[in-house]
């Protein structure tokens, strides 16, 4: 692993801490300790990267999908932290205010998902199509999205609760089949449409 990778898992580390505090404090669940996240969240990020590291050098694309899976960590921190932070700030959770909101933190999101999957996942330092780069990721993004919600919402309103389990939960049963979903479709459309070589 080279020093630029340990650099880049330590700072999505500290991005995914510092987000994660918004989230926690909106909903009322910050403690005094919580500045702690900031040490834990990176070294634990760089000891499962350095597990997929040792793993990666017999399948080598594992070590990139590592990385991809950490930075969409971290994208999923700043999209929640942005809009836990605009909640916060303003008092508002719900209607125009809140789907304002939800744009706001979905576009931080992509922002910072594009750069860091080009320049560190996918190591694409050829920016003479940036614009056209951009909108390809972004058309990638928006087909993982409605992949994410198409497969969430086949599980918890389609299928409803299974095996007894309540409401709350098969919700999130349901938002993580959609998120397996969505990532898997979004890395192979960054790595063969976006940042193919």
């Amino acid at each position: 692993m080279k020093k630029n990778d340990i650099i880049a898992i330590l700072i999505l580390g500290e991005i995914v801490g510092i987000f994660l505090i918004f989230v926690l404090k909106n909903l009322g669940y910050f403690f005094s300790w919580l500045w702690i996240l900031l040490f834990i969240l990176p070294v634990l990020a760089l000891i499962a990267l350095f597990f997929a590291y040792a793993i990666g050098k017999k399948i080598l694309v594992l070590f990139q999908f590592a990385k991809f899976v950490l930075v969409g960590f971290a994208n999923t921190a700043v999209d929640f932290g942005i809009l836990n932070f605009l909640i916060l700030l303003t008092g508002l959770s719900s209607g125009l205010a809140y789907s304002l909101f939800k744009a706001v933190s979905f576009i931080g999101a992509t922002t910072h998902s594009y750069f860091w999957n080009k320049f560190w996942t996918f190591r694409k330092t050829n920016t003479t199509q940036e614009g056209k780069e951009f909108l390809q990721f972004l058309a990638v993004s928006i087909v993982g999205l409605v992949i994410n919600v198409g497969i969430a919402s086949l599980v918890v309103v389609f299928m409803g609760p299974q095996w007894g389990l309540s409401s709350k939960i098969w919700a999130n049963i349901g938002a993580a089949c959609g998120s397996v979903s969505g990532l898997v479709w979004n890395f192979l459309g960054y790595k063969f449409i976006v940042f193919k070589k």
